[in-house]
């Protein structure tokens, strides 16, 4: 480790189970020692994180917590920071500017720390001119809204975007207007705009009408469909009613609930001719490639792409920071300051 690096860190951790009065109430910013990376991992300094869902959704499941998440655990999937020791090979050096996403476990990032390891693949170089405060929202609304959307579509194509305020949605409505897609989108009243200035061409406002109504009104005109919100299983099962033969219904993953995994098991086994919905049924659960962020990553520095911050707080203010994520109002991504650069 390099001499002039510190011994000791501050990480927020938790040990329990928190389904009950919720995660932020759990954690605790407790100084530890540094981790000592494998010759294939790096060693970061953390200057922001961005949250996302999964990062209370998954520790306030019991089983999950219990089965998938060992501890003490540290959240925070996405970041960006400089290299303190770069991986064996690599061509990195030590204060080169990256990014990234965590790529350890699906359900625990272990960023919310002052230093971390980062894995060989979900690290990647900063573009020049780029900043770590917009590098750190990509991470996993760039893959996810990558892998749900460029697979599918074609120029020209009608896609629906269910969801286009949020750090998923708003970088997926700017990816498929880079595809030549007609986008059409929901959001609540206040984000209406928001979402027109980043490309969309329709906007619903779910809050003033109905949403399943609006598609239905213009036939079967989608190609492709992205449900971000994961909230209305109508959507699925009348999407005959508003999408062309062949469009695929993809499902943005979501932490299992009884629920959730009734309607998948229904989607996936029911046919038609029983009451399914007669279009096929993709869950995506993002896969980490560093690809899709540095595509994205390239977009921003083109200008083509904008990263979208809802709000930044100070590394101290995590419990604020999970409860603005759980309102599921957030527009874009929410930051943390880990550790400014002056």
């Amino acid at each position: 480790m390099e001499s002039s690096t510190p011994t000791t860190m501050r990480a927020w951790q938790y040990t329990d189970i928190y389904a009950t009065d919720g995660l932020e109430k759990h954690l605790n910013l407790n100084t530890v020692s540094l981790p000592e990376p494998k010759p294939n991992q790096h060693l970061v300094k953390v200057l922001y994180v961005c949250l996302n869902p999964v990062d209370y959704k998954a520790a306030e499941v019991p089983f999950m917590s219990r089965f998938f998440i060992p501890k003490p655990a540290t959240p925070g999937l996405d970041w960006a920071g400089r290299i303190v020791k770069p991986a064996a090979g690599s061509t990195f050096k030590a204060g080169d500017l990256v990014f990234g996403v965590s790529a350890t476990s699906p359900f625990v990032g272990g960023m919310l720390r002052e230093y971390a390891t980062a894995e060989l693949n979900g690290t990647v170089a900063a573009p020049e001119g780029v900043s770590a405060r917009d590098l750190a929202t990509l991470g996993v609304a760039s893959i996810t809204s990558s892998q749900s959307i460029l697979p599918y579509v074609k120029s020209g194509d009608r896609i629906f975007i269910n969801g286009g305020s949020g750090g998923v949605g708003t970088l997926g409505i700017q990816l498929a207007k880079q595809a030549g897609c007609h986008v059409t989108t929901t959001c609540s009243t206040p984000n209406v705009e928001l979402c027109k200035s980043l490309g969309a061409d329709v906007v619903i406002d779910y809050t003033t009408q109905d949403v399943l109504e609006q598609l239905k009104a213009g036939g079967q005109q989608y190609s492709h469909i992205v449900d971000n919100v994961r909230s209305d299983w109508n959507l699925y099962w009348r999407s005959a009613e508003y999408t062309k033969p062949g469009a695929k219904f993809v499902f943005i993953g979501d932490t299992p609930t009884p629920s959730l995994i009734w309607n998948v098991a229904m989607a996936n086994l029911l046919p038609g001719f029983l009451g399914g919905a007669g279009r096929t049924f993709v869950m995506v659960f993002a896969q980490v490639a560093n690809a899709d962020l540095e595509r994205v990553a390239m977009s921003v520095r083109a200008g083509t792409i904008q990263p979208v911050i809802d709000s930044e707080f100070a590394f101290e203010e995590i419990e604020k920071a999970i409860k603005r994520q759980k309102t599921g109002r957030a527009r874009g991504k929410i930051l943390i300051n880990v550790a400014t650069e002056t």
